[in-house]
């Protein structure tokens, strides 16, 4: 809670600096004056700052976010059409992450300081340094436009029809309704978006896996598994990794908030509709209320993954005491 109200504090502030005169911006330079005096009113704007607050907070509270001077819908409403494609496309970055990321770093520190460990640390420090514009702009010229693989842009092609809306994530309710065409083709669309995004973390979760899998190799357990005979398979995968991979869940966690509230780069390039290309709208039309809604959102998301991880911790090791 201290972290939620610090944040919608600090960027209601900013919101209220930038812009002295948020009625006439909304309302157009040829808005009459009694239409900006109306919109003023609405979001009452001619209060001081604190009163200002009070009224957004109490709204917050009661599950009322404001109303887009832009749209004249409310910001709740277009936050719950919009975030749906930013889950789906955020899980699926996780997921290729995982798979990525965890095996590599494992084999890098199975083979500490040989070729293969200084290959896959290249390899992940190359995509960690590289800026999401940039990864997402040479796979759509390779994948897009050179190989002809994969679609550019959108969730869904656009003589498809979107599958019965029980989740808003097409890849889910497509395979809960059983709608195969529109399951295969929205997999086909999040396959380009989702990597450029998972290259950009993965490696992250590869160094802190490489390291943590050092650290427990030097552990007595790991010794005595080795001198009952068991296989090097069994030892890695079965004792070490797992213990291993509690503070990979740290960084999992982090990551996943951190997809949630910072695909805006992405999901513009590939014209995917998620929470981010809202986002960028709202900022272009100076929409207070929607980035308001936003900037929650997001805090929400980074806290929701960070209690995730923490419930994780259990479920690998019972001895961490929630």
């Amino acid at each position: 809670m201290p972290t939620l109200l610090g944040v919608t504090l600090i960027t209601f502030l900013i919101s209220r600096v930038i812009v002295p005169d948020p009625a006439r911006t909304w309302a157009g330079f040829r808005a009459t004056p009694a239409a900006v005096a109306a919109l003023a009113a609405r979001y009452h704007l001619n209060a001081p700052l604190y009163i200002q607050y009070f009224y957004y907070m109490g709204g917050l509270i009661t599950g009322h976010w404001g109303v887009s001077p832009t749209s004249g819908r409310p910001v709740l409403s277009q936050i719950s059409q919009y975030f749906p494609a930013t889950v789906e496309l955020a899980i699926a970055a996780i997921v290729i992450t995982i798979i990525v990321g965890i095996p590599l770093g494992v084999v890098s520190a199975l083979h500490h300081n040989g070729k293969y460990d200084h290959g896959i640390r290249f390899l992940y420090l190359a995509g960690f340094s590289s800026p999401p514009f940039f990864v997402a702009l040479v796979i759509i010229l390779v994948f897009g436009y050179v190989l002809n693989i994969f679609p550019t842009q959108g969730e869904l092609s656009s003589n498809l029809a979107p599958p019965a809306h029980i989740t808003g994530m097409y890849i889910v309710d497509s395979l809960l309704t059983g709608n195969w065409t529109d399951f295969v083709n929205s997999v086909w669309h999040i396959v380009m978006p989702a990597t450029a995004l998972a290259l950009t973390v993965f490696g992250i979760v590869t160094r802190i896996t490489r390291s943590s899998m050092l650290e427990v190799f030097q552990k007595d357990f790991v010794r005595a598994s080795y001198a009952k005979g068991l296989a090097q398979r069994a030892v890695v995968y079965r004792h070490a990794l797992r213990n291993a991979l509690i503070p990979t869940t740290t960084v999992l966690g982090l990551l996943l908030g951190a997809l949630l509230s910072g695909t805006i780069v992405v999901e513009s390039i590939f014209l995917w509709p998620g929470i981010g290309y809202f986002a960028l709208q709202s900022i272009e039309n100076l929409d207070f209320p929607s980035i308001m809604g936003v900037t929650v959102l997001f805090t929400l998301s980074v806290v929701i993954a960070n209690l995730l991880a923490d419930v994780l911790y259990a479920v690998l090791d019972p001895r961490i005491k929630i």
